[in-house]
């Protein structure tokens, strides 16, 4: 089984196959892989922790990027003051808003299709449920330790550029390469390696104390506690499908090697959903709305369809509706998330023009998956896988049943017409029945009258409606031969998941909307986010603190801030144009300014942030437009 941390980063494990969880597909660009793995300190490398430095051949954009996200409280290395931990970081006061609103826009976005709906399930998870998914197994890294300095390495990114898939390799095949190729540590710089070995990437822990706990793990993704679930959701959905769930939330990966900033975590924020389908009944999807949308397509160069171009790895542009007819994605409803998914990143800011699809090779899936596409981001890093996509078929529902036994993960679905069927059942017998369970004898009769599969041996435990269980002993029931009408047959459902990491589509929102240019000779920064994911909504600005502005303003921005939805902060230090300054680099949309007209006629000015186009409208008005949500409509 193939199955790697949602969304923040890929596992390297051959067995679990799934968008956020085969392999990531890094393009570097313009930084060294030992920058990418090491911090400097007086000029000299040293472990990774923090941030680290960037050697890049971009004039230092991403240097001075990062140096905004810490100077004005979006992204801070944690706990920076006790020598910081490699791949945990703080959202600041303006990052913890900006994270928030991302999320809830990413729920938005999916609960207004109407058969998904939100849950919440626990972050530690007992052994047993991840032993069923093969986690405790199969969820691990390849780890290469260096003999001179001790410093540890993922194997595989020991060898990018040397292999086309290093995480798809053995442990013999990657002591061969790294043996084979003299690769040294990029921490000291010696060739002499330990041999490459598995490391589980979970947190272990336990729940309770003492004798009585029962071993546990920081869950490594939210979709377990999903299919746990399932039963519940059942009947929420009337006992029909196709419906969703979805959630967000922290996940936890005990990363070897953390680098490249907010890339590759430990503790991350990642957003699933599962979306369980009937596998005999063809979906239909309309996909109009993309018919002039080409969706940038990396198809799998192993699945041949005739086509040189498609059967190339190069990218092409096609609409999502043709993908789906041509067979390129081999299931309508991945396509649908396909297409969903690329509306909501470019609804949030994400520049469509650096949005492309890249389809798993054969070599990438796990035996159950039907189809799997990466939704890869260009950013300051390259192409970084951000979303996954992934037809999982009934895998995760059976394991689950295989491992418990129960039989309530599955679904039912009705015959178009009735059949008769001969079949050994067992028959309640009356006289003992009646006696052992009093008031409870007709629903267990029933509940062994309804047994689809008869148990092995005796005693047995029978789940009866209300979901309690009794046992059953033999001199109980009667085998015999039954002839029955069977109006439907319990099956179990397939899954569709789209698995999203938060941390990487806010940092390429924010990469992308980090904008430099010059103002009146000096240099000017911009972060052109979307406004609807904008941390703060409106800043309020006295011209100056005195004569009645600063208590004006003030006003302003208390009745804003009661709003709800709406951020203001208040700021009058200063002169005006570097406090337009500050409120640009952190994103804010809008400006309004109280100056000695306001005193007097109740006006103010409102500034747009991305041209600096000012108009001029009662205090009345510009809150209420900004409640609403139509200040734009006013230029």
């Amino acid at each position: 089984m193939q199955r790697s941390q949602p969304v923040q980063s890929c596992s390297s494990m051959t067995t679990i196959a799934c968008p956020m969880r085969s392999r990531s597909r890094l393009s570097l660009s313009g930084c060294t892989f030992k920058a990418l793995l090491s911090r400097t300190v007086d000029g000299t490398h040293v472990a990774p922790e923090g941030w680290g430095s960037i050697v890049s051949e971009d004039g230092g954009r991403l240097d001075r990027l990062i140096g905004l996200l810490r100077r004005r409280g979006i992204i801070h290395p944690a706990f920076e003051i006790h020598g910081g931990i490699a791949g945990l970081y703080d959202f600041g006061p303006v990052g913890g808003r900006l994270r928030r609103k991302v999320a809830t826009a990413w729920l938005d976005h999916w609960a207004k299709h109407g058969d998904i709906v939100e849950i919440d399930s626990p972050t530690l998870t007992p052994e047993s449920v991840l032993v069923a998914s093969g986690h405790v197994g199969e969820f691990n890294d390849h780890i290469s330790q260096c003999d001179a300095c001790a410093t540890t390495f993922r194997s595989d990114h020991l060898l990018e550029g040397i292999h086309p898939n290093p995480d798809s390799l053995g442990c013999d095949e990657l002591n061969s390469l790294i043996a084979a190729n003299d690769v040294t540590c990029p921490a000291c710089g010696k060739a002499t390696w330990q041999s490459a070995r598995p490391m589980n990437l979970m947190f272990a822990t336990s729940i309770g104390a003492m004798k009585s706990s029962r071993p546990a793990y920081l869950r490594p993704e939210t979709a377990q506690g999903m299919f746990m679930l399932f039963p519940s959701l059942y009947r929420h959905f009337r006992n029909r499908l196709p419906f969703g769930a979805m959630q967000t939330g922290k996940g936890y990966r005990n990363e070897i090697s953390p680098r490249q900033g907010m890339i590759r975590l430990r503790e991350f924020n990642m957003a699933e959903l599962e979306y369980f389908i009937d596998p005999e009944v063809t979906p239909s999807h309309d996909f109009s709305k993309w018919n002039d949308t080409p969706f940038s397509l990396i198809p799998d160069p192993n699945n041949s369809t005739g086509d040189r171009e498609l059967d190339s790895a190069a990218p092409v542009g096609m609409t999502i509706g043709d993908a789906c007819d041509n067979g390129i994605v081999r299931h309508p409803t991945v396509g649908w998330f396909i297409a969903w998914t690329w509306d909501f990143l470019v609804g949030i800011g994400i520049d469509p023009n650096r949005i492309r699809f890249r389809q798993h090779e054969d070599t990438e899936m796990a035996h159950y998956a039907t189809d799997c596409w990466d939704c890869e981001i260009e950013g300051s890093y390259g192409w970084i896988e951000c979303v996954g996509i992934a037809h999982r078929g009934c895998y995760d529902l059976q394991a689950h049943e295989n491992a418990t036994g129960s039989t309530k993960l599955r679904a039912w679905r009705a015959f178009d017409q009735s059949r008769v069927v001969d079949k050994q059942g067992l028959v309640p017998v009356g006289a003992i029945i009646g006696p052992a369970f009093r008031d409870r004898a007709a629903a267990v009769s029933a509940a062994l009258v309804g047994l689809d599969q008869i148990p092995d041996s005796f005693p047995f435990e029978l789940t009866l409606e209300d979901d309690s269980t009794v046992s059953i002993e033999e001199n109980m029931v009667e085998r015999k031969q039954i002839q029955s009408t069977e109006h439907g047959e319990w099956f179990t459902p397939h899954v569709v998941e789209p698995a999203f990491g938060i941390d990487r589509i806010i940092w390429h929102l924010l990469d992308h909307s980090f904008d430099e240019t010059q103002k009146g000779g000096e240099n000017y920064t911009y972060l052109h986010l979307a406004e609807n994911i904008a941390p703060i909504d409106v800043v309020v600005l006295p011209l100056m603190e005195k004569d009645g502005m600063s208590e004006l303003a003030g006003d302003i921005h208390a009745k804003l801030c009661q709003s709800a939805g709406l951020a203001s902060y208040y700021d009058g230090s200063g002169s005006i144009g570097r406090r337009y300054a500050r409120a640009d680099e952190i994103g804010v949309p809008w400006a309004i300014t109280v100056d000695h007209d306001s005193i007097g006629d109740g006006t103010v000015t409102i500034r747009r942030r991305d041209d600096g186009e000012q108009v001029r409208m009662s205090v009345d008005d510009a809150i209420i437009k900004l409640q609403n949500g139509s200040v734009g409509s006013a230029f």
